[in-house]
């Protein structure tokens, strides 16, 4: 591991292949949050989406939970004065950050830790593991998105009834809904991550920014907009690029058809 964060309960491995993993890692407290360690998790997004070694980052948990949520024996620390305050903010910080985040779920990922899944781009979850949502039970008013995001993923009506009866919902019925990419043995879970996290960073690392980019920002509009946002972006892209860079896709096209015929 080249670098810890200043907190021993978030941290940072950066490797040589472009991967970098995020570890919240408080086992013992099935990886519970404090305040520092919202910030510092913040600071790491934020860090990592500056770093242009770092092409793809994996977040997980330590121990048997990827995040059990807010630490409430400090919940006021935690809740009050900042919540609007984005520079403390994981979520924000994730959002914000334009490399792919893929989410490695295994235990459970409740209230808060529910809400850094929903903020990943792709979630791999091991058999067993359970997204709960506690905000009714304990009367913590959502920040961090949960309102408004899993709605739009898994449907409405079943979000209201995660959310309102705050019982899990499971990775193996999360898959089925399409908010869970990939359902694995528990044992499986980082090489499924990692396998993902390496196809990525085989591709194009501006078109896969891009490519990110325009997906998570089309998802706020309706199709029409959506759709024309798109066209906006490809007319940007395509001017200003270059008849050598043109020469050089080009090529590359040629050179991977070649080897795909060959292989025939």
């Amino acid at each position: 591991m080249d670098r810890l964060s200043s907190e021993k309960f978030i941290l940072v491995n950066r490797e040589p292949n472009g991967i970098a993993v995020v570890t919240i890692n408080r086992p013992d407290s099935l990886n519970s949050l404090t305040r520092a360690m919202n910030v510092d998790l913040a600071q790491a997004f934020k860090n990592l989406d500056r770093d242009e070694s770092v092409r793809v980052i994996i977040l997980t948990g330590s121990g048997r939970s990827f995040c059990s949520g807010v630490d409430l024996t400090a919940a006021e620390d935690v809740f009050k004065g900042d919540v609007k305050d984005p520079e403390s903010d994981p979520v924000v910080q994730m959002e914000r950050c334009r490399k792919p985040i893929i989410g490695a779920i295994k235990g459970f990922a409740v209230t808060a830790g529910f809400e850094i899944a929903l903020a990943c781009d792709i979630l791999v979850a091991a058999k067993g593991a359970k997204f709960m949502d506690t905000h009714a039970r304990f009367g913590i008013f959502p920040s961090w998105g949960l309102s408004q995001k899993l709605s739009r993923i898994i449907g409405v009506n079943k979000a209201r009834e995660v959310s309102l009866t705050a019982t899990p919902l499971t990775a193996e019925v999360a898959e089925k809904l399409g908010f869970v990419n990939h359902l694995v043995e528990d044992g499986e879970l980082m090489k499924k991550t990692r396998d993902i996290a390496g196809a990525i960073v085989k591709n194009n690392q501006d078109m896969v920014l891009r490519y990110k980019s325009v997906i998570n920002d089309g998802i706020k509009l309706d199709l029409g907009h959506a759709l024309s946002l798109e066209k906006e972006r490809a007319h940007d892209y395509y001017n200003g690029m270059t008849k050598e860079q043109f020469k050089k896709m080009q090529e590359f096209i040629a050179g991977r058809s070649s080897k795909k015929q060959s292989k025939l």
